[in-house]
């Protein structure tokens, strides 16, 4: 399984548009555009979204795997992630289908969306996933979330230290700021279920940078850009997604320094 890269620019979303900010990359071009200045700033890896001619959310396999070889071409050392998101458009099976059939080795699924259908097509979907070599990476919003995974999961795959996940802390759609504090619960169910997998964090509002770097203080890896948020710690907006993944380095090496 490929693992999980150390910093991932979330560039864009599935609504967020260039009404929101002028420099959120919406067309693969942008993307591409976007992958490179990101990359240059320190972010090894990229969370996919696309749209389609009208700039609503994609999801496509046919599209994924064009553009999976274009920033391939355009930024070789880049692990690029796939979404699943369903965004109130697409169905568990289409959903399944994209993972699947693109030939991405990272894909993100939120749980609540896949388990739509039933807890034994949605588990036969991960073995399959595992069986291609697909990395799975499980969206958790909260800690019932969590508790889903954990009876959900067969023991061997929930302690499999290739596991991977992402905690989700604030909203935007509902004004749930984020605040480093929320990251807490799921540290605590980490203990309780006793694994250990791959994790990652993702944060709303301008309190992204300070949680990320609570993640990163308790061994998680980061999670960055428009799709999440739009600000530095100031309130000021930043000037696109390399921005914001320059700020988030220059904090993680700040931080080391204060150690």
């Amino acid at each position: 399984m490929t693992a999980l890269p150390r910093i991932m620019v979330a560039p864009n979303g599935a609504t967020r548009t260039r009404a929101d900010h002028p420099a959120l990359p919406v067309t693969l071009p942008q993307i591409l555009d976007t992958a490179r200045a990101c990359a240059a700033e320190g972010a090894d890896g990229l969370h996919l979204h696309l749209r389609d001619e009208t700039g609503r959310h994609l999801l496509d396999a046919g599209a994924y795997r064009e553009a999976l070889e274009e920033l391939h071409q355009a930024v070789p050392g880049l692990a690029v992630q796939i979404t699943t998101e369903a965004a109130g458009i697409y169905s568990p099976e289409a959903q399944r289908t994209v993972a699947l059939e693109t030939g991405a080795p990272l894909v993100s699924v939120a749980l609540r969306e896949m388990l739509r259908d039933d807890t034994q097509t949605t588990l036969r979907f991960f073995r399959d996933c595992a069986e291609r070599g697909i990395a799975v990476q499980h969206i958790l919003f909260d800690a019932d979330d969590a508790a889903r995974l954990t009876g959900m999961l067969p023991v061997e795959m929930l302690r499999d230290p290739a596991l991977q996940l992402i905690f989700v802390l604030g909203r935007y759609t509902d004004g749930q700021a984020s605040t480093p504090a929320m990251l807490q619960p799921f540290l605590d169910w980490l203990s309780l279920a006793r694994i250990t997998p791959d994790w990652m964090v993702c944060a709303f509002g301008p309190a992204e940078t300070p949680c990320l770097l609570t993640a990163a203080q308790a061994g998680g890896k980061l999670r960055v850009g428009f799709e999440n948020s739009l600000w530095h710690p100031d309130g000021t907006v930043a000037a696109d997604n390399a921005d914001r993944v320059r700020h988030v380095v220059q904090a993680l090496e700040a931080a080391k320094g204060t150690v």
